[in-house]
């Protein structure tokens, strides 16, 4: 009896917990829906979604990634760091997305990362953004937020400057080792853009460096049980449900484009652009 061997527990569920189509015409049906995409108002011009979360989670690349996708080649456009501890991102700019000579009617802001203690961005700044104060341009400071007796501070934002869809960047493989004063701090942010009504989804990243199945082949996300583990987690630290959870492989490394990845990226760029959109009709009903 003690010399049985146990079996390993499986590393896969027996089908997918999340169906996905992976063929290239979903891809194409998807990217077709995007460039044709119709605001809720069109006065508004375009939809902001703003990245936040801690540092190193990958926000820049995601932007990049999905300019990949709508120029269909590997672009770099929101500059990326090396790996390191402390935040690339230092202003807050505004990326469009660019489709052939035109701007998609969706924008990305992402800011400065989260870090532990006083150190990294302020959450009151995210805040700040989220109702249209933070200018173009504005310069991070990690030791105290902008206020409205600045010079710098949006006194009057319009809808535009305004944040449609609160996106929370976090890696796979980090999720766990996240520091409590960094979820306090995303609790905080998240628990503003509630009380503003704002859309928010999490988008996870590095879902390779967190399942080795992942990493041989991205249509496995969905049948991994480590991926659908760090999602539960993800859950349960930033205050999300499941199904608005988000996982994407970026553009790293890659020097050609690939299906899989962009069907994931599309999944994250749909939903998120869906969500703002309804937050926008929702503004109007109330105005």
């Amino acid at each position: 009896m003690g010399n049985e061997k146990s079996t390993p527990p499986k590393k896969e569920f027996d089908g997918p917990w999340r169906n996905q189509n992976w063929d290239k015409q979903e891809r194409d049906t998807m990217v077709a829906a995007l460039r044709n995409f119709k605001l809720s108002d069109p006065d508004m011009g375009q939809l902001r979604c703003l990245l936040y979360g801690p540092v190193g989670a990958g926000k820049s690349s995601f932007v990049n990634s999905v300019n990949n996708v709508f120029q269909g080649r590997v672009a770099h456009n929101a500059l990326v760091a090396a790996a390191s501890g402390t935040s690339f991102t230092k202003t807050y700019n505004t990326h469009y997305i660019k489709d052939g000579d035109k701007r998609l009617p969706f924008a990305f802001n992402d800011v400065m990362g989260l870090e532990a203690q006083e150190k990294g961005m302020q959450p009151e700044d995210i805040i700040n953004a989220l109702k249209g104060h933070l200018p173009e341009g504005y310069k991070f400071n990690p030791c105290s937020a902008l206020t409205d007796e600045s010079a710098e501070y949006n006194k009057k934002p319009r809808s535009s400057d305004k944040v449609h869809c609160l996106v929370s960047v976090v890696a796979a493989d980090k999720i766990s080792l996240m520091s409590n004063d960094v979820i306090v701090k995303m609790r905080k942010v998240r628990e503003k853009a509630s009380e503003l009504g704002i859309a928010q989804v999490v988008v996870m990243t590095m879902p390779d460096k967190a399942c080795p199945l992942v990493e041989m082949d991205v249509k496995k996300m969905y049948t991994s049980k480590a991926i659908k583990d760090k999602m539960q987690i993800c859950s349960n630290e930033v205050g999300i449900p499941m199904n608005c959870i988000l996982p994407v492989k970026n553009y790293h490394e890659e020097g050609m484009l690939d299906n899989d990845m962009d069907i994931l990226i599309l999944n994250a760029m749909t939903q998120m652009v869906n969500f703002a959109n309804d937050y926008i009709w929702n503004l109007q009903q109330t105005a």
